[in-house]
This record gives structure tokens, sequence and C-alpha cells, in this order.
């Protein structure tokens, strides 16, 4: 019905819609809630289905009815917490999603019913058993679970997995008969909650006696012991039980990279001795699996796996992903040999490579057991090692790949044929015939719900006929094949569906077993099989018969399937009733229909084709066709000549003269015959007309006679007489004929005279003629016509006339009343010999190049009767024009192409024909066109740039002969062309630059002179800001690019379609159209553009165009000349159209009345969406003729501040103003405005006005006082500021020049250091140094460094206490109490906290994922306090353990950032450091520096200094080869040694050096001349209290001197100074050193510059030294900056850049505080700021900046320390959010970067700003690299170490510990202060309540 109602074209066009993979008809489907629904589970004895998903779970019948639907959450919990919840003692609950998580059936027991297993995410995964035909109906259910009962994942990505098994009941002491229930679990880990919960556990079912639970883990009952949860992460993806064992598949990270496992238990072994598993390589890099299945495949178990290939190294599956095909014998086997060779060959295969091994880090090992081990215990035993792990992997080759992600699978057996039938993300279901173990064939795919994944719950129906298909909130039923959808053989082989084939006998497409007689051969065809044919006809004999007779029809059918004796075939001829069919072999013979039976023949043919089918039955088998002719037929279609038609036809016709009859007989009713050509000649034997022995050509009006010629009619013996007929258009002209018979046999007829007359409009008409005797017509040879013509007819001109061939007879008569064209006896007077005069009425074009090569088109009359007759007879003012064969007509028009004339001029055009000539009126013109100006000269690249040529006569020759060219490309003319401009567009070009511009007239062509068009390169745009408009348009969209003048007419168009062309039209559709998508019909696209403003080569504005509200806006693009630039390509956003801003009348009461306004207010005028599409600068408001200035702009609101006095009216109609907005072309009148009068104010007397006036006088006048106090005092500060700024900027413009000349040399030395940094590389600390430096700062045995001091006799106790230790640390319940009771401790100082942080980062970096949750926790807890303070003060300084923790964490996560990207600028800032202030002098007492940063480390005196350079020779192996190495004859003989071993070692790390002080130096001059040179000897020299260090000066060492440096001798007595060295620091001795009572000194005496205490720092002597500064030593300060600048901004951007994406670690925690400050509510986002700097540029970027030997392997002196403290203070001073100003009195290093403190501001604060804008989410990929991290780094931390200093504290703090715990409800439920008194006991025997 309702389709009838659809037109046939609407059909199709829903047909063409349909997608490729389109859910078939037979499908059916349910919406479900509780997306994403995750498990299905089919009971198929009860006809049940069972489904679970979050919150919800649902039974349905087999034919997806809803039986019944349970809500199952949300309930308040937190995976924090343990049940049952307590909102006092869990305030982090609150309500949460319940994800199903297990969905098991435990089938019954003898009496007892079975039950439903669901086990869901919320309170720890606990378990509840439902019944199976009421699931509201609940079995069991814990409402006080036991930590034992913790089954499923507590969170919501985490995969469980679980089968139930049967065993019998050893333990519990029960008969033969008594079974036990279990259930085996596979749980991947979770960071929250209780973190002790194995990967594998056994869980009771039944029987379930107290005080045993359901769903308990019990200790008898078994699980797999693993060292460490978070490092063996299972992912569990499958368990199945096969045979007497259990298997898991899962997926783990195995080194570096994620594999896949499958596993194995014996179901009898309680105690997991018999666990083994073995890698799955599923070959091609397929790593993950995704979903799998137990099936069959050869006959044999197979497990068919869905792989997919990681990303990187981690979990996250890509789109690549396989089918892998494991053999269970096979894998069976690989189990079986791990287990043997772990038994028995200690894990070593043949070849001595490692075959099997222990895996979970638990400390059993390989055997060498008796080889009898495995038969005797394949189970496993006590004794046996456990759980093994195989080395080696079983290998597959993919079945099948797919570039979508495959998530299901599930399998089936069809004829003997293993099916596949795949999910995947995409909501398709794949179809794979399995052909052996290496190949697979994908022969088809089914859409079943578009763009959701197919949970891995892949299941078939009973019946294997249908598959359940569980998608995100859906469950479908989908047919395995749709066989009985194709209704015949070729539609059912072609749809290679191994399911189908055809059924021959039965007539249709079936699956095998659904066709009785499939067994027998050609009875069931395979639709799979490429060699199946359907059942065909090979031939039919007689194919074509005669419809008047019937025949014997034989068919040949190779193929025909054998009957049974008593079972018979038929015949159908087309639609007649059946005949009896006889079978022989592979013959069928029929009985053709008679001849009244069959059907009519078709018009217009004389044949018909009927089927002829062969039937088994009403089963067609196979179809034949069989044409029936009709000979009557034949003659009758063709009537001009019957028996030519009749025996010249494909069929057997013979013709019968006499009777006029074309017949299938033999023989004719009156004798005479003509055969078939088949069997005579047959054609040569009609009767027939064929010539015309008079002239074919007959003159219209003239009398004429037509004379025919004929043979082969003697067969006509009767007196008829002979008649001839011509037809002229319809109508017969029937003549008289004479008949005469000449002596060939042949026969002329001559018919009488006849005058044809018939207006015809050409020349001529051709009319048919043939011969009638009596009745018969006789036939005429195939065109035989009259030619009859009209002289007249076309022939206008006398060069027509006498071109018309002479056989026509036609002449030019000159008679009256005019001359005409006509035949030659009708002309009364004289025809004539020649024609008149060429005349010419039309020359086109007027004009031409001086070139010629144009072509000119003469139109008139005369010019010739033919072509030859103008050759050589055209002229063109006097210059020959040569005529073109192509453009020539006769008479009317000639073609030439005009020649070169050489100059300019004039003429007529002359054509000559014979002796006459015809002259031109009009003057044909030569013209030297001139090309003289080109506007504008430049374009992009892609063209569409309107070029304006200038010029003079350049309407030379016609338009179509201008073409313009710029170089080789085309530019397209675009309007009419006069004489002094031409317009064209140009092309696209391949390159840019400068092009020639030609002007083609013809073959002419033009430049201009000394002028090029230059292709530029296209523009770009980056920016285009707002992103929405409203719908009046006009809103300025703000656009940024590259190359944007280069564009001549910038355009913003947008692409609407009306709102009526995507409307559905009628009702009646609509009901057919209830789809997701509406149909567009007949949709027409239009454009609204405006033009764009260049305001330079970078900028332009576009006003956005009005759209009408009724359309729909489709896209917005900018068209820039040739190049379209769609608005979604410039940053991804699409542009968006609202709805217009609402405004309302500002006196909405009244509208009549004008707005009372009183003066000094501001307007409020309210709307709707005001800032949805506009902004307020964009705003503009008038009142009258003034501005009302727009202060605020909100949604509702906008308020505008009127002028003082009221404003003039612009409209002639009011004398009020009226208020006037404006938003783009939005123009809104608000109404008249009123300002209220003085006049309207209440009287006041005299004596208050005076009064009022005196007090207010007053109170301004002090106002005004403490304004201008203010504001001198604030204009005072503002000017010293610009004055200090001036005198930075004059200092650094005047140490300029200097400043360049030391960063050349500065360049030119980091450039061989980077060469140096190119080949050993930055010398970065390995992890564990840099750990120990970062968590242990300043100690000299970190515990990182140390071993575990034990006696032997309690090594082993202590060890596994510590370890028990650890799994309590696992616990974050244990752990955030521990470290909260150790801070409320007073005697738990600060050093304290910031060391046990760094302990537990030691012991917990193996499991770094559930480290951060627990500083994340903490965290939370830390927020909580400081919110009621002062939030600001948040992570201010390491006060409590967790932000020592948060250091830590930081430390760890951006090592490989360090190694990456900031280590390498970072040594080269140190290395451009130590290079410029080791190029002057550095005093070795004080640790002054001439060249520095710091004014307090700054060597003010003028000391006079040289460079040195001396020879050191160095010993090379064997050789000896001298250095030349610089110093300063300044230098201390030690800074000469640092200096020489610097050279020396250049690029090695420091610690790889030889220390100094385990050298001498000695000074080589000669042969024998050796000198050891000493900071002090003898020779030093002594002032009073004063000792001076030897210096190269004093020992005169010259320049060029040969030195070598010699290991120290053991009696040496040379004393230098005493260094200490701390973590690569070295520091110079500030304090003299007392020595005989004689103070060392260097450069200068300490005495003569005392460091000024503290306390006196602001005294006035100080104050003014600081002014004096900047004058005096400011310069070397800045020199030292501007040579340093570079490598600082390096370091910087390195640290802030966000062009690669900043660390994951950062991106996560600026995240998380950016949620700590949304839940808080804190909307301030300095606080955010301020947090932010303190957890990462503060917390670890400071002290890396200050500290490069935390990660460098340096020596940082103490000059070196000075430099990077003030280089780090400016990186403090550019995160703070305070304004940054500075005065006389700033400290020296905020002088310094004065000026570039704002910029590193703006490079924090867009570092921030870009990390919040990126997509957050970033958790799983945190997740992965924290998991990468802890297997990257765990084996360098010394985990006992770290534990048993833990334990330090346990111990001081034991009692107060073990009271927290037992307060602590949770904590009583997980026995938390029993489990530390026996870690207490086993570590230190100490005495406990046990």
């Amino acid at each position: 019905m309702l389709a009838s109602s659809i037109p046939p074209s609407l059909l199709l066009f829903l047909h063409i819609l349909s997608p490729f993979s389109q859910p078939v008809d037979a499908s059916k489907h349910v919406e479900l809630k509780g997306a994403p629904l995750s498990h299905l589970l089919l009971d198929p004895g009860a006809g049940h289905i069972y489904v679970g998903g979050v919150n919800n779970l649902y039974q349905l019948t087999t034919g997806l009815e809803v039986l019944l639907h349970v809500k199952t959450g949300p309930y308040r919990d937190s995976p924090e917490c343990l049940p049952p919840i307590v909102l006092q003692e869990c305030p982090s609950a609150k309500d949460t999603d319940n994800y199903n998580k297990l969905l098991l059936m435990e089938t019954g027991q003898g009496a007892e019913p079975g039950s439903l297993i669901v086990c869901g995410s919320l309170f720890q995964g606990i378990c509840e058993k439902r019944s199976l035909s009421n699931i509201s109906q609940l079995i069991y259910q814990t409402s006080n679970p036991v930590d034992t009962q913790y089954v499923a994942a507590n969170a919501p990505g985490v995969s469980t997995v679980a089968v139930v098994i049967t065993t019998k009941n050893k333990q519990e002491g029960g008969g033969d008969g008594d079974v036990l229930r279990l259930m085996l679990v596979g749980r991947s880990y979770t960071s929250k909650g209780p973190g002790d919960i194995p990967p594998i556990t056994t869980r009771r079912l039944s029987p379930v006696v107290p005080p045993r639970r359901a769903f308990s883990q019990e200790e008898e009952l078994g699980k797999l012991v693993v060292g460490s949860y978070s490092d063996y992460n299972n992912h569990f993806v499958k368990a199945v039980v096969h045979g007497n064992h259990v298997y898991f598949l899962f997926s783990r990270r195995h080194k570096k990279e994620y594999r896949t496992y499958a596993s194995r238990l014996c179901i009898s072994d309680r105690s997991f001795y018999s666990y083994v598993e073995v890698p799955l390589l599923c070959q091609g890099g397929y790593n993950l699996a995704q979903g799998a299945w137990l099936g069959n495949h050869s006959g044999e178990p197979h497990l068919f796996v869905v792989m997919a290939a990681g990303q990187a190294s981690t979990p996250v599956a890509t789109n690549r992903s396989a089918l892998c095909i494991y053999g269970m014998a096979e894998l069976d086997t690989m189990l079986r040999r791990a287990q043997e060779v772990c038994y028995t060959e200690g894990g070593q295969g043949s070849g001595g490579k490692e075959e099997a091994y222990i895996e979970y880090g638990v400390s059993s090992k390989c055997l060498k057991l008796p080889k009898v081990s495995l038969s005797e215990y394949p189970c496993g035993g006590e004794h046996t090692p456990n759980p093994i792990a195989s080395a080696v992997p079983l290998k597959a080759t993919p079945i099948v790949n797919s570039t979508i992600q495959l998530t299901a699978v599930t399998t089936a057996t069809e004829a003997g044929h293993t099916i596949a039938f795949l999910g995947d993300r995409k909501g398709q279901l794949q179809k794979v015939l399995v052909i052996s173990n290496q190949s697979g064939h994908l022969y088809g795919s089914e859409l079943v719900d578009s763009g959701s994944a197919v949970s891995a719950d892949l299941l078939l129906d009973e019946s294997q006929e249908h598959v359940y298909v569980l998608t995100n909130s859906r469950l479908s039923k989908v047919p395995v094949s749709s066989c009985e959808k194709q209704t015949d053989c070729r539609s059912c082989l072609a749809v290679r569906d191994p399911y189908c084939g055809w059924c021959v006998l039965e007539g249709r497409c079936s699956r095998k077993h659904q066709c009785q007689r499939h067994l027998q051969p050609n009875h069931w065809l395979w639709s799979f099989e490429p060699t199946s044919q359907c059942v065909t006809v090979q031939s039919l004999q007689p194919a074509n018969h005669s419809k008047e007779e019937q025949t014997q029809v034989t068919l040949s059918v190779p193929q025909l399937p054998a009957l049974a004796k008593e079972e018979s075939l038929s015949c159908i001829f087309g639609l007649l009733p059946p005949q009896p069919a006889i079978v022989m072999g592979n013959s069928i013979t029929c009985q053709s229909p008679a001849p009244e039976h069959l059907p009519p023949l078709p018009t217009g043919s004389d044949h018909m084709i009927l089927p002829v089918s062969l039937m088994f039955g009403h089963v067609t088998v196979t179809t034949g066709n069989m044409t029936f002719y009709d000979c009557m037929a034949v003659s009758r279609l063709n009537q001009s000549s019957q028996c030519l038609a009749c025996v010249s036809s494909v069929w057997r016709c013979n013709w019968c003269p006499l009777d006029q009859l074309c017949t299938h007989n033999h023989s004719c009713p009156n004798q005479h015959i003509i055969l078939n050509h088949r069997d005579s000649p047959g054609p040569t034997s009609c009767p027939l007309v064929y010539d015309l022995q008079s002239s074919a050509l007959v003159p219209m009006g003239l009398s004429a006679t037509v004379v025919l010629r004929g043979r082969n009619l003697d067969v006509y013996t009767d007196e008829a007489p002979y008649v001839c007929v011509v037809e002229i258009e319809g109508s017969r002209t029937n003549l008289t004929a004479s008949v005469e018979k000449m002596h060939d046999n042949t026969h002329t007829f001559t018919c009488t005279q006849h005058q044809f007359q018939h207006p015809v409009s050409q020349l001529q008409y051709s009319a048919p003629v043939y011969l009638r005797r009596g009745e018969r017509r006789i036939d005429a040879s195939p065109g035989l016509r009259l030619q009859l013509y009209d002289c007249s007819a076309g022939q206008s001109d006398c060069s027509q006339c006498r071109a018309v061939p002479k056989e026509y007879g036609c002449v030019w008569c000159p008679g009256s009343p005019a001359p005409s064209c006509v035949y030659s006896r009708t002309c009364s007077s004289k025809p004539a010999d020649t024609c008149p005069p060429p005349q010419i009425t039309k020359v086109e074009p007027a004009s031409g190049p001086l070139e010629g090569g144009i072509l000119v088109t003469i139109t008139g009359s005369n010019l010739g009767m033919k072509y030859e007759d103008v050759v050589g007879g055209v002229t063109v003012a006097d210059i020959q024009c040569l005529p073109q064969s192509k453009g020539y007509k006769i008479s009317t028009r000639v073609v030439c192409e005009l020649q070169p004339s050489g100059k300019q001029k004039e003429g007529p055009i002359l054509v000559t024909v014979g002796t006459t000539r015809g002259r031109s009126t009009k003057m044909f013109t030569y013209q030297d066109p001139l090309l003289q100006d080109l506007i504008p000269n430049k374009g992009p690249v892609s063209g569409g740039t309107r070029l304006t040529i200038k010029g003079r006569q350049l309407l030379t020759g016609q338009t179509s002969d201008l073409s313009a060219f710029l170089g080789t490309q085309p530019c397209y003319i675009v309007e009419e062309v006069n004489d002094t401009q031409l317009v064209c567009q140009t092309g696209s070009s391949n390159r840019t630059g400068l092009v020639p511009v030609r002007v083609l007239f013809g073959k002419a062509e033009r430049t201009i002179p000394n002028v090029t068009f230059h292709y530029l390169e296209d523009p770009v745009i980056t920016s285009a800001i707002p992103a929405e408009s409203f719908y009046a348009g006009g809103r300025v969209i703000r656009v940024e690019g590259r190359n944007l003048d280069v564009v001549q007419q910038p355009i913003i168009s947008v692409w609407v379609e009306p709102l009526e062309v995507q409307r559905v039209k009628r009702k009646k559709r609509l009901a057919l159209l209830t789809s997701k998508q509406q149909l567009v019909f007949n949709s027409t696209m239009t454009t609204v553009s405006e033009r764009c403003s260049i305001l330079s080569s970078s900028q332009m504005t576009c006003p956005t165009p009005r759209v009408n509200p009724e359309v729909k806006v489709k896209g917005v693009w900018f068209q820039l000349d040739n190049v379209r630039v769609h608005y979604e390509s410039i940053k991804g956003k699409s542009f968006t159209y609202y709805p217009n801003p609402v405004l309302f009348p500002i006196n909405r009461e009244n509208l009549d009345v004008p707005f009372r306004f009183k003066p000094g207010g501001v307007i409020a005028v309210e709307g709707q969406d005001l800032t949805r599409a506009m902004s307020k600068e964009e705003v503009k408001a008038w009142l009258g003729d003034q501005e009302c200035d727009v202060k605020t702009l909100d949604s509702t609101h906008l308020y505008c501040d009127p002028p003082e006095v009221q404003p003039l009216s612009v409209d002639d109609s009011h004398e009020l103003p009226s208020l006037k907005v404006f938003m783009g072309n939005l123009q809104v009148d608000l109404g008249l405005v009123q300002y209220d009068s003085n006049s309207l104010l209440p009287a006041v007397p005299l004596a208050a006005q005076i009064g009022l006036g005196a007090g207010a006088a007053v109170i301004i006048l002090s106002v005004l006082v403490i304004i201008l106090m203010y504001r001198r005092k604030s204009k005072q500060a503002l000017r010293d500021y610009k004055k200090v700024l001036l005198q930075l900027e004059t200092l650094e413009i005047n140490v300029g020049d200097q400043c360049r000349k030391e960063f050349t040399d500065l360049m030119t030395e980091m450039m061989d250091l980077s060469s140096d940094v190119g080949g050993p590389g930055v010398p970065l600390l390995d992890y564990r140094i840099y750990a120990e430096r970062v968590f242990f700062p300043g100690q000299q045995t970190a515990p990182l460094s140390r071993q575990l001091d034990l006696p032997e006799s309690r090594r082993q106790t202590v060890e596994q206490g510590l370890q028990q230790l650890n799994n309590l640390l696992n616990n974050r319940l244990f752990l955030t109490r521990f470290i909260h009771t150790l801070e409320a401790q007073q005697g738990f100082s600060q050093r304290d906290r910031g060391y046990v942080a760094s302990l537990l980062t030691m012991a917990l970096h193996d499991k770094l994922e559930y480290f951060t949750e627990v500083m994340k926790s903490l965290l939370q807890d830390l927020v909580q306090q400081y919110v009621a303070k002062n939030p600001k003060l948040m992570l201010r300084r390491t006060e409590t353990v967790v932000e020592k923790m948060l250091t830590n964490w930081m430390s760890i996560c951006l090592y490989s950032f360090l190694k990456e990207v900031a280590g390498e600028p970072l040594y080269m800032l140190y290395r451009a450091i130590k290079y410029q202030v080791d190029k002057g002098p550095v005093d070795a007492v004080t640790g002054k520096a001439k060249r520095t940063l710091n004014d307090s480390h700054l060597l003010r005196e003028d000391i006079e200094y040289c460079s040195v350079t001396l020879t050191v020779l160095v010993k090379n192996g064997v050789e000896v080869q001298p250095c030349p190495v610089k110093v300063l004859d300044t230098d201390t003989i030690t800074q000469v040694k640092d200096k020489i071993l610097d050279q020396v070692y250049r690029g090695a790390p420091f610690s790889q050096r030889p220390s100094a002080d385990s050298l001498d130096l000695e000074w080589r001059s000669g042969q024998a001349g050796h000198l050891t040179l000493s900071d002090d000897d003898v020779t030093a020299v002594v002032q009073g209290r004063w000792k001076r260090l030897n210096t190269l000066q004093h020992y005169k060492v010259p320049d060029g001197a040969t030195v070598a440096l010699i290991p120290r001798s053991q009696s040496s007595g040379g004393v230098g100074v005493n260094q200490v060295f701390q973590t690569g620091e070295k520091t110079p001795m500030l304090e003299g050193e007392e020595e005989e009572g004689l103070r060392l000194w260097h450069l200068v005496k300490s005495s003569e510059d005392p460091e000024i205490p503290k306390h006196r720092k602001s005294s006035m002597r100080e104050r003014e030294r600081a002014k004096a500064i900047p004058e005096i030593y400011l310069t070397r300060l800045l020199s030292m900056k501007g040579t340093l600048q570079k490598f600082v901004d390096d370091v910087f951007v390195a640290i802030l850049s966000t062009k690669r994406p900043p660390p994951i670690a950062v991106r996560f925690f600026f995240d998380f505080l950016d949620d700590m400050a949304e839940k808080h509510g804190i909307d301030d986002p300095e606080t955010v700021h301020i947090w932010k700097t303190n957890s990462l540029p503060l917390r670890f970027w400071v002290n890396i900046l200050k500290n490069p030997q935390f990660v460098l392997d340096v020596q940082v002196t103490d000059s070196i320390d000075a430099v990077l403290s003030v280089i780090a203070q400016t990186f403090i001073d550019s995160c703070t959010t305070s304004e940054h100003k500075v005065g006389r009195d700033s400290p020296v290093n905020k002088l310094l970067y004065a000026r570039e403190i704002p910029r590193y501001k703006q490079l924090v604060e867009r570092y921030y700003s870009d990390i919040h804008s990126a997509a957050s989410g970033c958790y799983q990929e945190m997740n992965s690299t924290l998991t990468e991290l802890s297997g990257s780094f765990a084996s360098e931390m010394n985990n006992l170490v770290a534990l048993h200093e833990l334990y330090k504290y346990i111990n001081k703090y034991y009692d107060q510990i073990i009271m927290s715990l037992e307060e602590d409800s949770s904590g009583q439920k997980m026995q938390l202060a029993y489990r530390l008194q026996q870690v207490a006991a086993l570590v230190e025997n100490k005495v406990t309540d046990l």
C-alpha cells in the first residue's frame, strides 16, 4: 500500500542512497538501555538470552522480546573505599555507574536449579546470583562483603573473564558423589582499591556451608601467586574450558613490547602447580588479542583469535588487525614441552637456548627432575617448579587481515567447511571462509549497527542459523546467510556464500543439508565453488521453426541430475501448458505446441522467441529458447518487394507469385513456386521492375513520360492491365502503362505522359515509383525512384543558378517580371551566358594587423559558381587575400586569409570573378595595435587576477582572433574588447616569477615594452576570527596570513541551501523516510558573497554576508582570485551562523513615550543572545548625532554611556534623539530618549544649598589634593622606571659592539663544542645517579648506592618481612594512613618528610601508576587544606611528604624529556658560561670573577692580566703529542691544571677525568729543565699576615712554554687550595684558611671587599654602592648577559615551547590542577597559574637550572653557580604573575633582564594556555607511560634498602601507626594492623599481639 504511493524515481533514489553493507531484511534488533552493553549469554535449553550493560540487566527471548529488565546501579561508591560504603568514612563516594563485568551461567545440579552469575564494577567487583528463569529474583547477594569476595575489576576499562568448573570435593571430606562447583577468574590489575588480588583466582560457588562464603577466594582453592601485581598487569580476553583444562587468553607487557599469551591449568589442580603459559605469535606485528573463540576446524578443536597491532609500545590497539588460528593440539604440545623442559632440563632446550622459565617474579626456578616427572605429575606437584612460561612462541599466519579493528569472533561448521564471523569496531559483521590454517577468504560483510563496535560476546543460536551481535546499545539477531533471498540459480551461485548452493530439483537456493538429494551429483551446486555452473541447455533442435506446424524438439542438457525411475520431466513453451518430455540420457524430447495455441507475433516482427522450460513438477530445472517464425509476416512487412523479402529471408520461406503468398510450404495453391535462396537462386526468379529506361530527372510543371523495365513477368498469364504508380508525399498518381516484350524476355512499360506539380523548398524531391498488375503489386528494386526537381527552388542569383549541374537543364532567365532560375525549355527569352558582377554586402572584420594572418569573411552575391572562380581574385586594400576552400559557399560567401601589408593602410575589398569585379562600399584598415600598460602587474600563481591591458587599436581583427598570454599561460578575455582596453583573467602557472605579457591578433604578436607580470606565491590564510556571525551579517572577520596583497578581488562567500529544499514534502513520504537522514529533492545551492578589504600583505578584513534566516548555511570560504580557502581548512573549525541578536526597546512599557534619562548615568538596553556572535568592541550605539559609548555587553544587557548634554536628533520628524544600535549590518532603533532637566528637581532651601555647596567644596578640595599627590608620586615612579629602562638601553647599545665580538668568539668555540656534542654526546648522567642526586640531594651515601647490611642468619627472615611490608605499601589505605600518621608526629622534621617521600618513591618505583594515584589522593587532601586557608600558598615549599613525592614524580617523568630535548641546550648554556667565565680572571679563594652575571660575585678591581698559550705534552698511547691550551697569566696552578684537563678531556664526562689534585704541573725547558709548579711552595710571596697563591705570573712562565701533567708522587709535599667535591660541585674556600697564622689570597684580599652581613644589607652605604653599580660595573654584567643571551633563550624555549607536544606528565598534572580548581570553585586564574608554577617551573626546572650537575656529568664551580643563580632567578621572575617593574633600588639581576622578563612571561603564559586548551583525556596515555617507566628504571632502585629505611620510621612511631590503623573500620576489615605486626615480627623479632 505504502510502496505504491511512491514514484519509481524516488524508489530508485532510495536504492542509490542505501549503503553497501546494508542490514538484511531478515535481521532483527532491539535497542536496550545501559550503553555500553558488555556481555551476552545464551541459555539454549530455556530459550533465554541475558544481556549485561551499565546499570542494566536484561532477560530476553530468542526472538529478542524483552521479558525482564533489572536496574543494577548507579549506587553511592568509590573505588578507593571498601564496602559497605559509609559516607563519613568515605568522603569520595558518589553516585557511580555499575559496569557489568561477568555474566555466567551456573547449571543446575540434580534438583537444584541453575543460576545466573552477575558481577559488576561497584563495591570492589562483588558478585551475585540470580534466577535463570526470572532475573529479578535474587538467589544470593551479600550486603557486607569481606575482602576475599572482591571478584571483578572495579574500573570500567579493566577486563575480567571467568569460567565455571565442576570438580571432586576432595578437601571437604565428602563422599564420591560430592562435587565442588568453582569459578576461575582472570582479572586485570587496577590501581585503585585493594592492590593484592592476584591475576587468576579460584572462587567458591557451591556448596557454601558457613563460615564459607560464595565467591570467596580461599587459601586452599588456589591462586596465581605474583611477585608484583602492577608488573604483571595481564589484560584478560577470554577463558575457556577444553578437556581437563582451563585456558586463559591475555596480553601483557614483555620487556618493552606487549604480547598475547595463552595459559593453562588443570581443572583438578587446586594449588596452581600446573600453571603454564606460552606466547601466541600472529605474524605481521599483530600482538594484542581482542577477542577469541574455541571452535572446530577440519574436525579438530582450534582457538580462533582476533588480534590487533599495538600502537608503538603501548597496549592501545590500532585499526590494523587480523584473524589467527591456533590448533589446540599444537598449543597443548607447546605447553607440555615448556613443562617438560622446566621440570627435567632446567629450562634449557637441546641447543642450550632457554625454552622455559619461571614467570611472575616468584622464587621458584626450573629444575632437572627425573624424565618421567611430567608423565607422573601431568598437573604438577609440590616439588615441581611453577608458574612456568615458554620462551618459544606458538606461531600462526593470519587467515585474513583487516584495516578496521576486529573486536569479536565466533565460528560455525557448514557442510564440512569452517566459517568465521568477525565483529569490528565500525559495527560490521564480516564473514570468512577458513580454507586452511594459513588462509581464508572474506566473502561478505554486513552492517549491523553503524559506528558502534561489536562486543567480544558474539554467539550463534542453537540452530546455527543466526548470530547474536551485541553492540553499544543494541542486540541484533542476524541470519548467517541469505540463501533464500536468491530466487534463481544464477544469482544463487553469484552470491559466493559458502552456506548457499542451488538445489536443482527443488528450484531454490538453500543450505546443503536442506536439499534432500544433496549427496547425489548435480543435485546441489555449491555457491562458493568457482567451477559450479547452473544446469543449462547446451543445444536445442530445431532452433527455429514455422509457427504454422508442430514438430519434435530435442534439448541437450549435459549436467542433468539423475531421476528416480518413476519420476519424469515436462516441457513448457512460454506460458503454455506443459508437454510430457522423454528423457534419454542427457537428451530430452518434447512436442512443440499446436499453431493455434501459440501467442500472436509482436507488432512489426516476423518471429517470436519462446522460452522452453524443462520442468520437474513445478520446479524449473533449466530453460532454453526456440524461435517460431511466420512467412506471411515476412512479406507483409516488406510491401515494396514482397517476393525478394520472402525468398531472401533467414527463415525457410518460399514465394507463390500467382497467389501473392509467402509460405513455409514447398508447394503453392497455383503450382508455381519460387524457393528460398538456400534451396535455389531465389531472388533472381522474382517478378521485378528493376530499372528506369527514361531519365530519372523529371522537371516540375512539364509533361514527362516515365518508362520502366521489368523481368520474370511471364508467370502472370491473366489479362489484368498494368498501371504505373508514383507516390509524392503520401498521394499516389496512377498512370496507365503500355507493355512491350523485349527479346531477352524482359518487358518495357511506358507510362502515360504526366505533368508533375508539387511545391518543394529544395532543388529536387525523390518520389518512389512501382508497377501494379490488377490488384497485384509487382516488386520494385530497392531505390527505384523519380527525381522531381524545380530550378527556381533555392537558386536566388545567377551564379547559384549556373552552378546547378548541366543535366538538370537550369538556366538564368533575364525575363520579366524579374530575372530567375528556370528550366531551359520554359525560358521565353535568351538565357544569360554570363552573370552580373559580384556584389559585396558585408565584410568581417573591418580591420586587421599589419602581419595579416587573420581570416576575413566576405558575404554577398554572384561571388563565383565554384571555389576556383575566386582563387587569386580577392584583394584587401590592394593586398592579395588567399581564399580558403573550407569557408567558400557558392555565390554568397568567400573566406580568405589576410596577407601582410608592411604598413598601415586602408582600402576597399575587391572580388574578381572571370572578367567581372565587385567592390565593397566600406573600407578595410590595416592597423598596428600597440600595448601600453598593464594593471595590476602581479597576482597569485593560481590565477584569477583580472588584468586590464591598455593600448590603442586593440580591436584589430575579430574578438575571436584575439588571445592573450602571460608567458606560456593563457589569460582568458572576459569582457568586450574596445579600441583602448582589453580585460583578461589570468590562468594558473606552475611556478612563480616574472613573465612577459603577449597579445596575439591572429598570428601577429604584441608585447608591452619593459613591463612584465609577476606571478607571486598564492595567498595563505593562517587565521580568521571570529568564527561566527548572525544572519544580518556585516560582522568583520579579521583574516591573517601571507601574500594577501597579491589578491585583486578577495571575497568571502557563504554557500546556502533554501530551507524548503531541505524538507521532505509530504507526510506520506515521511512515513517511508523515518530513517535518520532527510532526503534532498531537486536541491539548488546558491551563494551570497561580500568583498573583503586588504589592509596589508598579512591582514585583511571581510564583512560577513547577509544570509536569509530561511536558509541553511552549508559552508563558508574565501575566494582569493582563483584560490579557494574553505573556512574549515584554516584551523579545523567550521563557521557558524546564528539567529540575529534581539534588542528590546528602551521603554518597553510604553513604546510611544520617550525614555527619561538622568544625566550622569548609563543607558541599559535589554536583549537576548547579544554576545553569541558579537563582542563589545564591535557594537556601536548612537544617541542622535553623538556616540553613546558602549561600556559593557553581556548575553542579555548592553550598557552605554551617553553624552552629558542631550544630543540633537538626526531625524527631522522628531526633536528628541533616538538611540540606535549598530551590530554589523544590523541596525536597531530602540526609541526616543529625553534627558531630565534640572527644573524637574524638587526645590531645596537656599541655606541648605549654600551649606551643601560649602561642604562639597571642602570634600572636593581634599580629594583633589590627595589625587594630585598620588598622581605626582605615580608620575615620579613612572619617570624613574622609564629613566632606568632608558639607561639600560643606552648601556646595552654602548656594550653592543663588545657583545657582538664576544658572541662571535663564543659561537666559534661553541661550534667546536657542537661537533663534540655530536660526537661523544651530551654527558648526561645515567638514571640511577640522576635519581640519587634529585631524591637525596647533598647526601654522601644515598640509599640507592647502599646494600642491605644484615647478618646472613637474619637476612632471609628480614627480606621476607620487607617483602610483606612492600605488599602493605601497595595497599592504599595503609600507605595514606602511614603518611598522615608520620606527618602528625612532632618529631617528624621537614628533612624526615623529604627523606620518607624519596624512600617511598624508591620502594614504589616499579608501580608508578599506583604511586601516581596515591600522590593524587594526597594532593587532593592538600588542596582541601589550602582552599580553607590561602590557596595561593599551596605547593610553595616542600613541607609535606606529598610535595617531595611530587618533586620526585616530576623528576622521574621528565628524565626522558631532559635526555631528548632540554639536556643539550642546558649543556650548551653551561659550556658557554664556563668558557666566558674562564676567559677572564677568577679569584681562586673568593670565587669572584670578572665575567659574571652576579654583582655579588663580580671582581670589581681592575686586574691586569694577559692570555698565555701553553704547549701541553699529552701522552696518547706511546706517542707524546703537543696540545695548545689557552690560560691566563693570573691563573693559579690549580686553575691552569683545570683548564688543561678541560682541553685534553674535552667532551669527556667530568667523572671520567683525573682530579687536578692527583696531578702535578711540570714546566719543561730544554733537555733537563723540569720545574714542578704548585699553588703554594717556598717561593710564595708573604706580606704581613697574607700569603699569595702562586700564579704563572709569579713563576714568570712565558707565552708558548711547554708543560706536562704528571701523576703526583706520594711524597710530594705540594699543598694546593683544599677543594671539596660534592656531587660534581667545586666550591672554592671562601673563608681564609689559617695556615701558620697566615691568610691565603689570590687576586683580592677578602678583607678589602668584606661580605656585608645580612642584617646590614639595607644600610645607606650599601644603597649608595648599589646605585654606583649600573654606572661602573653594569657594562661588564651586560656584556656577559648579551653574550649568553642566545643560550639562555634556547634553554627557556626548550623548556617552555609547545611546538613539540609538552611532556605527557606536565599535561596530565596541569589537567589535574585544573580539575582541582574547578572542583573547589576556584575561578581565579592567578591561583591556578601559581599552582602550576609551584608544581613545575619552581619545583623542578629551577632546581635543574641551578644544579645542572643533577643531570649532567659536569663540575659546577662557585663562579659558574653564581651565573646560574641569576638565570634561575630570571626564570622564577618569568613565572610569577605580579607585574615586573624596576627602579634604581631594584636588584641588579632584575635590572639585567628587565627587558626580557615580559617576553619570557608571555612564553610561560602561552605554555600554560596551550596545554589548557589542548584536548585533555591523556589519562590512558599517562598510564601507559608510567607502566613503561616502571619497567625501564625499576631495576635501578634498591627496593629492599628503601623498605628497610622506611621500617626504621615505622619502628620509631610503631604504636601511633598501629593505633591509627586499628581506628579505621576499613583497616580493621583488611587486618592492616595485624599484617604490620607480622612485618615487625619478621624484621626485628618484635614481640606482638600475634
